[in-house]
């Protein structure tokens, strides 16, 4: 109830002052508030709003092209203060995030397949994960992926009118491995600080950290700069959320890689589940 009671409270903070004290919460109900509203406005409007955007992505950027220096002076930091048994830990957090990825792609996107098109999902889904999720594991972009996915597509014989919409729109908004990296992460700032979490508050963290996964930036660890949002949940200060960031990213290479490589991938898996389903493809 306290997290309940924290994240309604700051969903109707004053958007100032949740941009003045890094409310999180109260600037992602504003910002989605002011996105409904700015359909109505002039094309001009929607333009500059749009321009805005570009600029605060290419700022964006900018700084996680900096973040192997930061990283670089972590781990140094680290190696100086606890030695080779500091990695131990990080091996642990990054073998949690690729086993949690790794059950949704073999487990859980299979069942909604079978739930969907009543059949044996997996040559689908391997199929998939071949020929999808491997170009994304080392493009680390669902963007760069789109016209693999495409491509993949079309050699299925799904129905040209639906996957030429999901695919790119998938590209934007299906972040499972994102939503997955934010729940992780803040669930283990979580247990650092010794703050109990039970399940109906786990759960509503995954559904938070779901809808802000469809908002993550399309850039390589965008969604490491979520974590700070879901951290809000719980009381948990923005200075111990941004070491969490800086932990994101010292394990960022294989994490956002399986990461990009769900997302992907669930994107030609799911678009085919329901052209079978609706009979819009052979079987195959």
């Amino acid at each position: 109830m306290e997290v309940l009671h924290s994240l309604l409270t700051s969903a109707v903070d004053n958007p100032v002052n949740a941009l003045m004290k890094g409310n999180f919460i109260g600037i992602l109900v504003w910002a989605v508030a002011l996105g409904i509203t700015i359909r109505h406005a002039s094309d001009t409007t929607r333009v500059v709003f749009n321009d805005l955007s570009e600029s605060v992505s290419l700022i964006v950027k900018a700084v996680i092209r900096f973040a192997p220096l930061g990283i670089f002076g972590l781990v140094g930091a680290t190696f100086a203060e606890a030695g080779l048994s500091a990695l131990v830990g990080y091996a642990h957090l990054l073998a949690v995030l690729i086993g949690c990825m790794l059950f949704i792609a073999l487990v859980v996107n299979p069942a909604i397949v079978w739930w969907k098109i009543r059949r044996n999902p997996y040559p689908l889904v391997l199929t998939c994960l071949r020929e999808s999720g491997i170009t994304a594991f080392f493009t680390r972009s669902s963007a760069a992926n789109i016209p693999v996915n495409l491509e993949l597509s079309k050699r299925l014989g799904l129905h040209e009118d639906t996957y030429s919409v999901s695919i790119p729109l998938g590209a934007t908004i299906n972040m499972a491995g994102a939503a997955i990296t934010i729940t992780v992460l803040t669930l283990a700032a979580v247990n650092t600080l010794g703050i109990s979490v039970d399940i109906p508050t786990a759960i509503l963290l995954s559904v938070v950290a779901s809808i802000c996964a469809c908002g993550a930036s399309g850039v390589a660890g965008g969604s490491l700069l979520l974590i700070p949002l879901a951290c809000t949940l719980f009381g948990i200060s923005n200075d111990v959320a941004m070491q969490v960031v800086a932990v994101g990213f010292i394990i960022g290479v294989l994490q956002d890689s399986a990461e990009t490589a769900l997302n992907s991938s669930s994107d030609v898996l799911f678009t085919a589940a329901a052209c079978i389903a609706n009979g819009d493809v052979d079987a195959q």
